[in-house]
């Protein structure tokens, strides 16, 4: 074998990655790994549920191209956990047309063969990765000893139905050969900081800035830049850390260096890792294990026999261990005490039952983990699993098991399915009635998982979609349901077509819907839809959806099933009424925020410059024609808004000069007004800071202003040959042209030609400026002139009377318009000021994710998250009622890492000794007058009433007055509600919400649950 699986060379450039197909994704690998992705020919063997899972994800991830092998005829079975088949067809001719409209640069081939025909060593020859799903051990070994002498990477698979009290399983194993070399264990961006002192000494232990933790650990590698003095470090050899604190780490002998006087920031180093692997032959006898549920710690030694058992029991009796046959069990369970004496026979028991099983969301979990364990080997980015993972989920067996007559096959898709829960579990299934919120990623997978287990097809089952959403092309890389024809459709509605399609018994069980979730709709999802569903899963990617999901879903007493993904990393988490605690009751820290001055004055980061020039591009090309648009469009604008804002010149002037001084009649004054904005953005600016601040600046300490986190600036001297400078002008110039509906260019010469031509005003600092130093100081008033300026603009500023009709064009910012210069602007004008303050530049691809606030994404987390929730779903539908049974998730696909924990149990409060929790509240029917319901506190729970809220209104409180109190007490609630008010309720309000503030006979103070007033 080579000496490194790295290739010396590609033959795939830059260039040659869609960018807009695999935006998400690139954000996840970067585009060296996707590159050498680009490269490689990946084989997949046995095409059941498994191996289809397998090979979606593959081709959705682009790589160079993708084989498949399964020359036997699909069974009626197979689409238990399989939908793109056909019966009767070679499973691998049916499966391959769907493989291949995935995405347009996988090609994928079907490597042929005839029905029984196995796979051999002179097939394989050729692929750098050969990926077996069901495939015999025997055949495992034989192919596994060639690719281990041949540097081939090999990944074995297999998924066996559920397994225990609920239980699924699946096995993986790999084999990347007797030297790896992982260029990048864990994907995370390298760690980067300011230091402040390097000692010069055996030692050398650094100082970071006191601002923020360095984060690194013992055995990082570091290096570093801008350092003074001790010049030696900058550009260094990656030097090994040993931390010394939060603040200090140490990087080894520095005694020969010079001295160190200031500055420098230090940047972490990823280390390429060599791993060797065991071939699968010694692995069977010397097994090391990847633990996916450290609960289950011992539980991998049972299925390491139990999985080599199966394979001998089916050599040995042309089939596999019946559907829970207690006489197949028993001999299976003998055979492996042979191997394992201590194997736990509850566990074999339920292998040998659920061996016939074959389960979508099963598959789906470790379809997710397996293919990236594909990409890892052909991109050597992140660390491999090694060696053997077991998993299982036998929690979400039903509590009342099958017996082996319900087990039996029936005849039906669903036999897969029936092997594990029964025919009566069955359906249930079909009968279950849940609400997607979301057909995004996560939700077209959820969506498929149901459509193969069943969801919903029931008489009297049902499955809602919602999603606003309409398909874009970034969409394509994950959201698998959608093709490019169906670009610019409603996400919910190509999904619901697409999953019927997969299963007819769907057709007429599921709707969708394009009304997002909120308030605006509660008349759509409305008590009467709640009462028709049983639950609720998320499947959406902001946390307000989420929260606003979670309060209605609390109020309704439906459970929810909540997750999310971040590049390789995916949670999930199960919501059970009086269970659980709720999604809203513990949340993510807020994030933390740059602060304005930094990003103002002292930027020293590229986030800064970004987040600088994103609020640049709403202050020219968003606010402006917004502002222009209520002065001629609103009566008395100037009067009503700019009155009181603190910002009338500011505002004036700005009209004025959209509206007026500075708005366009042609193309070319575009141009001309963009080489303004540069020389007052990036030169003017700049040199009216260092006047105002002095490089030689001192604090009232005597040390250098300019020095630690603020980096002196140097202004910019436009030169057209420089592609920034151009790049900003031709940017802002087709951007300031789209507010005013004028015709953009794109020709470089024009731009550089009108450019170089235009006469730049002459610039003279002014005296007395004042600069915000930290977010605490006063903002500065600067302006002179006062009212005497504001009425010279007001003067020039035409009666919005003579230009009816006449409206500036707002941009609306949207990042994945390639065509529309938002993110060209953001990103030119972002590296402009990089470079005032010698801040090293981004490229496009990185600003348009900082910019856009882009979540990174890839199909393999998805499709693994998704099978963990549907995982919990099969514990709803049961209706299962301990906490223990249920599972949270935490997965990270890079490292990789599975981590399972109970839900936590909602916190239990009390008054006058009674408990309580969210999910409790007081109800009260027929719209009630207040009285009752003070009254009812008083006489049941000996509780004074001293405040009603309903909303944002305060109904009634002990202290509003004799007079009003006798007023509204009488009242009907609805009536109370609308006469404080003063607005009408919704036609199709059925209740109201209300909170009240009571107090003990002690006079203190309790909490007690929210009250429900039905009217």
């Amino acid at each position: 074998m080579a000496a490194t699986n790295l290739p010396s060379a590609m033959d795939v450039d830059e260039a040659a990655i869609d960018e807009g197909l695999y935006s998400r994704q690139l954000y996840v690998l970067g585009h060296e790994a996707m590159k050498r992705m680009a490269a490689s020919n990946v084989l997949i063997i046995g095409l059941k549920g498994l191996g289809v899972e397998i090979a979606k994800n593959v081709v959705l991830a682009g790589v160079k191209s993708v084989t498949i092998y399964d020359p036997e005829p699909v069974q009626l079975a197979d689409l238990s956990s399989q939908a793109w088949q056909d019966v009767g067809k070679p499973r691998a001719e049916a499966t391959l047309p769907r493989l291949a409209e995935l995405n347009a640069y996988v090609p994928v081939r079907n490597l042929g063969g005839q029905p029984g025909q196995e796979i051999s060593v002179d097939l394989i020859k050729g692929f750098q990765v050969v990926v077996l799903c069901g495939v015999p051990l025997k055949k495992q070994l034989e192919i596994n000893d060639w690719t281990h002498e041949n540097g081939v990477y090999f990944i074995s698979a297999d998924t066996r139905g559920l397994f225990g009290r609920s239980h699924m399983f699946r096995t993986a194993f790999n084999d990347f050969g007797p030297k790896f070399t992982c260029v990048d264990p864990t994907g995370e961006q390298p760690l980067s900081g300011m230091i402040v002192s390097v000692d010069r000494d055996q030692e050398g232990v650094v100082t970071c800035l006191d601002e923020t933790r360095h984060g690194l650990q013992d055995g990082d590698f570091v290096t570093f830049s801008e350092v003074q003095g001790m010049t030696e470090l900058n550009g260094c050899e990656p030097r090994k850390v040993t931390v010394k604190g939060p603040y200090t780490f140490a990087i080894g002998d520095t005694s020969n260096l010079g001295e160190y006087k200031t500055g420098g920031i230090f940047t972490q180093v990823k280390m390429p890792k060599i791993l060797q692997f065991k071939s699968l032959r010694e692995a069977l006898k010397e097994p090391e294990f990847f633990i996916t549920d450290f609960a289950k710690f011992d539980r991998p030694s049972t299925l390491h026999a139990g999985f080599q058992v199966l394979s001998h029991f089916e050599e040995q009796h042309q089939r596999l261990p019946r559907p829970r046959n207690a006489e197949d069990a028993a001999a299976f369970i003998k055979q492996a005490k042979q191997i394992d004496p201590e194997a736990d026979e509850k566990i074999l028991t339920e292998l040998a039952y659920q061996a016939t099983g074959d389960l979508a969301p099963v598959n789906a979990v470790i379809g997710g983990f397996v293919a990236q364990e594909v990409l890892k080997a052909c991109s050597a980015k992140f660390h491999p699993m090694v060696q053997h993972l077991y998993f299982d989920s036998l929690e979400s067996l039903p509590s009342e098991l099958p017996t082996e007559e319900d087990a039996k096959p029936i005849g039906s898709r669903y036999d897969g399915q029936i092997a594990v829960f029964g025919k009566k579990f069955q359906d249930k299934v079909a009968n279950f009635r849940e609400f997607l919120v979301g057909s995004g990623a996560i939700g077209c997978e959820m969506l498929k998982n149901w459509s193969l287990m069943g969801l919903g097809s029931g008489p009297n089952g049902k499955i809602h979609v919602t999603d606003l959403d309409t398909i874009e092309k970034s969409n394509l890389n994950r959201q698998f349901l959608f093709r490019a024809k169906d670009l610019g459709k409603f996400k919910s509605e190509v999904a619901a077509e697409a999953v019927a399609d997969m299963n007819p018994d769907l057709k007429g069980h599921i709707d969708s819907k394009q009304e997002p979730v909120g308030a605006a709709t509660e008349n759509i999802y409305d008590a009467d839809f709640f009462a028709s569903i049983d639950g609720v899963t998320n499947a959406l990617d902001n946390v307000q959806a989420r929260l606003y999901m979670d309060q209605r879903c609390v109020f309704y007493l439906k459970p929810l099933l909540e997750s999310g993904t971040l590049g390789t990393k995916g949670n999930t988490q199960v919501i059970v009424p009086h269970l659980t605690e709720s999604y809203s009751s513990s949340q993510d820290p807020p994030e933390k925020e740059t602060p304005v001055c930094t990003v103002k004055n002292f930027p020293n980061q590229i986030q800064h410059t970004i987040e600088w020039a994103r609020q640049d591009f709403n202050s020219l090309f968003v606010n402006p024609p917004q502002v222009v648009n209520s002065y001629l469009s609103e009566p008395n604008f100037l009067e009503n808004n700019l009155k009181y804002s603190g910002q009338q010149k500011e505002q004036v002037e700005q009209i004025t000069s959209y509206l007026v001084t500075n708005k366009p009649l042609t193309f070319e004054e575009c141009i001309v007004w963009a080489r303004l904005q540069f020389e007052d953005k990036y030169n003017n600016a700049i040199r009216q800071l260092l006047y105002s601040l002095p490089k030689d600046a001192v604090t009232s300490s005597g040390q250098p202003f300019w020095s630690g986190p603020k980096r002196a600036p140097d202004p910019l001297t436009f030169d057209s040959s420089n592609p920034i400078h151009l790049q900003y002008i031709i940017a802002a110039a087709n951007l300031h042209a789209y507010n005013y509906g004028l015709r953009g260019e794109t020709d470089p010469a024009l731009f550089k030609k009108i450019a170089d031509e235009v006469i730049v005003p002459e610039f003279t600092p002014r005296s007395g400026v004042k600069v915000q130093i930290n977010d605490s100081d006063p903002t500065p008033q600067n302006d002179a002139g006062g009212d005497s300026d504001v009425n010279d603009y007001l003067k020039q500023l035409p009666p919005p009377s003579s230009l009816v009709g006449y409206r500036l064009n707002p941009v609306e910012f949207e990042k994945d318009d390639d065509t529309n210069h938002h993110i060209d602007f953001i990103t030119a004008a972002s590296n402009l000021r990089a470079l005032n303050y010698s801040i090293t530049p981004a490229d496009r691809h990185t600003t348009k994710q900082i910019a856009g606030k882009i979540i990174p994404a890839i199909a393999t987390t998805t499709s693994l998250v998704t099978g963990l929730v549907c995982l919990e779903l099969y514990k709803l539908v049961d209706g299962q009622k301990k906490l223990e049974e249920y599972k949270n998730g935490f997965v990270n696909l890079a490292l990789p890492f599975f981590g399972f924990s109970e839900p936590i149990a909602p916190k239990k409060q009390k008054y006058n000794g009674i408990e309580w929790t969210l999910w409790d509240r007081f109800e009260f029917k027929n719209d009630p007058p207040l009285k009752d319901i003070v009254d009812y506190f008083q006489r049941e729970h000996k509780l004074d009433v001293s405040m009603v809220s309903q909303g944002v209104s305060m109904l009634w409180s002990s202290f509003i007055g004799k007079k009003k109190s006798e007023e509204r007490l009488p009242m009907k609630f609805s009536k109370l509600v609308e006469h404080v008010s003063k607005k009408a309720l919704p036609k199709h309000t059925k209740h109201l919400i209300v909170e009240v503030m009571v107090s003990d006979e002690e006079g203190e103070d309790v909490e007690v649950p929210f009250i429900v007033v039905h009217l």
